[in-house]
Protein backbone atom coordinates (compact mmCIF):
# COMPACT_ATOMS: atom_id res chain seq x y z
CA UNK A 1 0.00 0.00 0.00
CA UNK A 2 1.77 3.17 -1.26
CA UNK A 3 -0.38 6.38 -0.02
CA UNK A 4 -1.82 7.17 3.76
CA UNK A 5 -3.94 9.67 5.09
CA UNK A 6 -2.54 10.69 8.52
CA UNK A 7 -5.00 12.25 10.90
CA UNK A 8 -3.65 14.17 13.40
CA UNK A 9 -6.29 15.29 16.33
CA UNK A 10 -6.01 17.72 18.76
CA UNK A 11 -6.88 16.47 22.54
CA UNK A 12 -8.46 18.35 25.51
CA UNK A 13 -5.32 18.12 27.53
CA UNK A 14 -1.46 18.03 26.93
CA UNK A 15 -0.56 14.74 27.64
CA UNK A 16 -2.82 11.60 26.30
CA UNK A 17 -6.42 13.61 26.66
CA UNK A 18 -9.56 12.58 28.30
CA UNK A 19 -11.72 9.41 28.65
CA UNK A 20 -14.53 11.39 26.38
CA UNK A 21 -11.80 12.03 24.08
CA UNK A 22 -10.83 8.31 23.85
CA UNK A 23 -13.67 7.23 23.70
CA UNK A 24 -14.54 9.89 20.25
CA UNK A 25 -11.50 8.37 18.97
CA UNK A 26 -12.67 5.15 19.69
CA UNK A 27 -15.92 5.28 18.05
CA UNK A 28 -14.44 6.91 15.30
CA UNK A 29 -11.74 4.58 14.05
CA UNK A 30 -14.46 1.60 14.17
CA UNK A 31 -16.68 3.77 11.89
CA UNK A 32 -13.36 4.13 9.77
CA UNK A 33 -12.17 0.56 9.64
CA UNK A 34 -16.13 -0.30 9.13
CA UNK A 35 -16.54 1.98 5.94
CA UNK A 36 -13.00 1.05 4.48
CA UNK A 37 -13.45 -2.77 4.87
CA UNK A 38 -16.74 -2.26 3.00
CA UNK A 39 -15.19 -0.21 0.40
CA UNK A 40 -12.57 -3.26 0.38
CA UNK A 41 -9.81 -0.42 -0.02
CA UNK A 42 -7.49 0.32 2.66
CA UNK A 43 -6.81 -0.09 6.40
CA UNK A 44 -6.90 1.79 9.63
CA UNK A 45 -3.21 0.41 11.13
CA UNK A 46 -3.94 2.09 14.51
CA UNK A 47 -3.26 5.25 16.35
CA UNK A 48 -0.61 7.11 18.79
CA UNK A 49 -1.88 9.29 22.01
CA UNK A 50 0.78 11.72 23.44
CA UNK A 51 1.50 15.65 23.72
CA UNK A 52 -1.86 16.49 23.72
CA UNK A 53 -2.80 14.80 20.16
CA UNK A 54 -3.99 11.77 18.90
CA UNK A 55 -2.80 10.51 15.18
CA UNK A 56 -4.42 7.95 13.76
CA UNK A 57 -2.53 6.26 10.34
CA UNK A 58 -4.94 4.84 7.60
CA UNK A 59 -3.11 2.99 4.23
CA UNK A 60 -4.05 2.31 0.83
CA UNK A 61 -3.65 2.63 -2.74
CA UNK A 62 -4.82 5.92 -3.50
CA UNK A 63 -4.47 8.67 -0.78
CA UNK A 64 -7.25 10.69 -2.22
CA UNK A 65 -10.02 7.87 -2.39
CA UNK A 66 -8.97 6.96 1.28
CA UNK A 67 -9.99 10.80 2.41
CA UNK A 68 -12.81 10.47 0.72
CA UNK A 69 -14.32 7.66 2.31
CA UNK A 70 -13.63 9.21 5.51
CA UNK A 71 -14.50 12.66 5.70
CA UNK A 72 -17.70 12.63 6.50
CA UNK A 73 -16.70 10.42 9.60
CA UNK A 74 -14.45 13.12 10.18
CA UNK A 75 -16.45 15.71 10.12
CA UNK A 76 -19.66 14.32 12.10
CA UNK A 77 -17.54 12.71 15.22
CA UNK A 78 -15.08 15.50 15.25
CA UNK A 79 -17.00 18.59 15.73
CA UNK A 80 -16.01 19.89 18.70
CA UNK A 81 -12.28 18.77 18.13
CA UNK A 82 -9.43 20.70 16.18
CA UNK A 83 -7.64 18.62 14.03
CA UNK A 84 -5.95 18.10 10.24
CA UNK A 85 -4.83 15.05 8.25
CA UNK A 86 -1.91 15.19 5.92
CA UNK A 87 -2.75 13.10 2.34
CA UNK A 88 0.52 11.64 1.69
CA UNK A 89 1.70 10.29 -1.90
CA UNK A 90 4.12 7.52 -1.66
CA UNK A 91 5.15 5.00 0.78
CA UNK A 92 5.48 5.25 4.10
CA UNK A 93 9.64 5.66 4.33
CA UNK A 94 9.93 7.50 1.54
CA UNK A 95 11.41 10.91 2.97
CA UNK A 96 10.26 12.42 -0.78
CA UNK A 97 6.91 11.85 -0.70
CA UNK A 98 4.49 14.75 -1.27
CA UNK A 99 1.92 15.67 1.40
CA UNK A 100 -1.32 17.43 1.53
CA UNK A 101 -2.67 19.05 4.44
CA UNK A 102 -6.15 18.98 4.93
CA UNK A 103 -9.27 19.74 6.88
CA UNK A 104 -12.65 18.41 7.18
Amino acid sequence: MAQAVIINITLSDHKFGSADDRFVISQLEDKISSALEEADFGELDGDEYGGGECTIYIYGPDADRLFAIIRPFLASELKAYKGYAIKQYGEPDDLNAREVRVTW
